[in-house]
């Protein structure tokens, strides 16, 4: 099963239990993580530490995090899986010219 998860910056990600992280941001706002919940440390982020949180328990906690960075993990085997972003193009319409001949080319 596939779980959307987002890179979360963190002050600190302290372990409390077998169970359970204590999540503190920057702004100090604190939230009480399961580790089921926790992916792993987002190695891309040079500035601070930042872990991998999945989607829908960010929503439920009063935690501070942003959701730019944003990636799908296998919730059995743990790891990233490849994200593909599919955007549609539609051409806008153009009037066909009546005369296609070229002044300047003309012998």
């Amino acid at each position: 099963m596939r779980t959307l998860c987002y890179s979360v910056r963190l002050e600190s990600l302290t372990n409390i239990s077998e169970k359970c992280f204590k999540a503190t941001a920057f702004d100090g706002s604190e939230a009480l993580i399961p580790k089921s919940q926790v992916f792993g440390q987002d190695w891309d982020v040079s500035k601070s530490e930042a872990y991998w949180i999945s989607k829908w328990i960010l929503e439920q906690k009063s935690i501070q995090y942003s959701s730019k960075k944003e990636a799908w993990f296998d919730s059995i085997t743990r790891k990233k899986l490849p994200t593909f972003t599919i955007e549609k193009y539609t051409p806008e319409r153009i009037k066909p010219k009546e005369n296609n001949i070229i002044e300047r080319l003309k012998k």
